[in-house]
């Protein structure tokens, strides 16, 4: 099943039929090499839907339920974004003092030795240097500040550091100041299954299941939206908070989230970030964002397949959505991601 909408055009996009088609083959085309069972495309421009793309199943399962505009997607790791802006509130709220504060001041918990000079900034860029073995003892891998890896301790540290902050998760701190101000009524961490929600699959030759979590307080990767509520969340960030003339997030805290926040590196390729956020600065080849996206986006990504890439020269946000855990041929993710933000940057400048 597909739908497309487009209307409220600007003139600045030529050959919109084409361009709409071009989109959609190169997502369709992922899909099929990815094995995914379920794929899902919504762009806003100037604030208004110009295509939306609904394609597949939520299973790979037999008699499974068509892909429509409700169906409700595991984003995994993308939930980074949403974190973020609940770390920048912190921030703006002077509950965390400075990104520059050593992690120790927080985290009585942690070994300080082991800590050492690592600072929030750190935690929030994937600059920290720490990770964790199987049986859940953390070691360091790099001095903070040093290098960059992506790793899961950072994000568990930084969602119970809000909830401690805040007296709550930073699911319930977002669902009262910015879901329900938004109109955000299909993006959830869940914790029990339901007909809208998209199945995920791990190996092609099994059936897809459910990714639910245990707990809704974040910590879980659980998060479910739709690739319309997916592209409003980006759409609140590309107009710094202000949704139908009221201002839903204070521009300090969006702008503390998205703009370049990570040390400077002494490897030149090593990826930029704002708060979890991907940040285009100077490109870099370590970079899941392609080097002809225009300075000043940003892009958030997770392992499920989902993708929510940010322009703000274009005034431009696209929300894609796959069912698929480790998308993209595995070692070659990196290829792909830059691919298609580069093909949306050469079809709407």
């Amino acid at each position: 099943m597909s739908t497309n909408r487009q209307h409220h055009l600007t003139e600045d996009i030529e050959n919109v039929g084409e361009n709409d088609q071009r989109l959609i083959s190169y997502v369709e085309e992922i899909m099929k090499l990815n094995h995914s069972s379920a794929a899902a495309l919504v762009v806003l421009k100037n604030n208004e839907i110009i295509l939306e793309h609904y394609t597949g199943y939520h299973s790979n399962s037999v008699n499974s339920t068509p892909i429509t505009e409700t169906s409700m997607f595991n984003v995994a790791s993308a939930r980074k974004s949403y974190l973020g802006l609940a770390v920048a509130y912190a921030l703006y709220e002077n509950k965390i003092k400075s990104l520059d504060d050593y992690a120790i001041d927080y985290f009585d918990e942690y070994d300080k030795k082991l800590l050492a000079n690592t600072t929030i900034r750190h935690l929030v860029t994937h600059s920290h240097g720490l990770h964790q073995k199987d049986d859940g003892a953390l070691f360091r891998e790099f001095d903070s500040g040093k290098g960059w890896a992506y790793r899961g301790i950072n994000v568990l540290m930084m969602t119970v550091l809000i909830q401690r902050l805040y007296g709550k998760s930073f699911p319930e701190l977002l669902n009262e100041r910015v879901f329900l101000p938004l109109g955000l009524k299909q993006t959830a961490w869940y914790t029990y299954s339901n007909e809208k929600l998209v199945q995920v699959i791990d190996n092609p030759n099994e059936v897809a299941t459910f990714k639910l979590g245990s707990i809704g307080d974040g910590r879980d990767s659980n998060l479910h939206t739709t690739a319309r509520e997916f592209a409003l969340w980006g759409n609140l960030h590309l107009n710094d908070g202000l949704v139908n003339g009221k201002q839903i997030v204070p521009k300090e805290v969006i702008r503390l989230a998205t703009q370049v926040q990570n040390p400077m590196y002494k490897d030149k390729d090593t990826p930029q970030n704002g708060l979890f956020w991907y940040v285009q600065d100077t490109p870099t080849l370590q970079s899941e964002i392609g080097e002809r996206v225009p300075k000043g986006s940003y892009q958030i990504l997770g392992i499920t397949g989902p993708t929510l890439l940010v322009i703000p020269e274009y005034n431009l946000i696209v929300a894609k959505m796959y069912n698929k855990r480790y998308n993209y041929g595995g070692d070659n993710y990196l290829h792909y991601l830059r691919e298609f933000s580069n093909e949306v940057a050469d079809i709407f400048k």
